[in-house]
């Protein structure tokens, strides 16, 4: 008696639980669902000047159009389709550069910031201080004052000091979540992407 009670106690659990499928329904394998597919990995991607990017030798300066949820990579949290190392833009030392943020995801608030090279990111950002004077966006962090969607907003700094660094989403937790590329101030001379 005491079996059939749990077998039909145990029965009620499993359809309140969503343990009731039927074959069509339940799962093919017991193994954990694959990860999500990410974008190449920087090591297949070539370097190159993209139509996104203009250097003006003569004048010192580089212009780069940046598209937040460019693609739906990453739950659209990437900059012009690259996100979490994947990808990368490359400036002159001493050039001003000129970055016009384009907000194309249709739901997210999103920021820009070249910020130091970290192998972390936190979830919040208490303070922002940008690499380079002039080098974030206004309200960084917030989900309400940064650029919102449908928006764009361009910050213009001066690359001073070679070296790698990162342009980073500051709004609460994207950057923990990949949004971020490699961006490197090149003593040499070169400019390009990575793409």
């Amino acid at each position: 008696m005491r079996i059939k009670a749990f077998i039909a106690g145990l029965a009620v659990v499993l359809v309140a639980c969503g343990g009731g499928d039927t074959p069509e329904q339940a799962p093919a394998s017991s193994e954990p669902a694959a990860a999500p597919a990410e974008t190449a990995p920087s090591a297949a991607l070539e370097f190159g000047m993209p139509d996104w990017m203009q250097v003006d030798n003569a004048a010192r300066s580089v212009n780069i159009q940046l598209v937040a949820g460019l693609t739906q990579e990453n739950n659209r949290w990437n900059f012009n389709g690259f996100y979490g190392g994947t990808g990368g833009i490359t400036v002159p030392e001493g050039y001003t550069v000129t970055i016009t943020l384009d907000n194309q995801d249709p739901a997210m608030a999103h920021s820009v910031g070249v910020d130091e090279k970290l192998a972390t990111f936190p979830n919040v950002f208490s303070e922002v201080t940008p690499a380079f004077p002039g080098g974030v966006t206004a309200d960084p962090t917030s989900m309400t004052d940064a650029t919102m969607p449908g928006e764009t907003e361009e910050i213009t700094f001066v690359a001073t000091d070679a070296g790698e660094y990162q342009l980073v989403c500051y709004v609460t937790g994207h950057a923990a979540i990949g949004m971020w590329i490699d961006f490197t101030v090149s003593a040499g001379g070169e400019a390009g992407a990575l793409m």
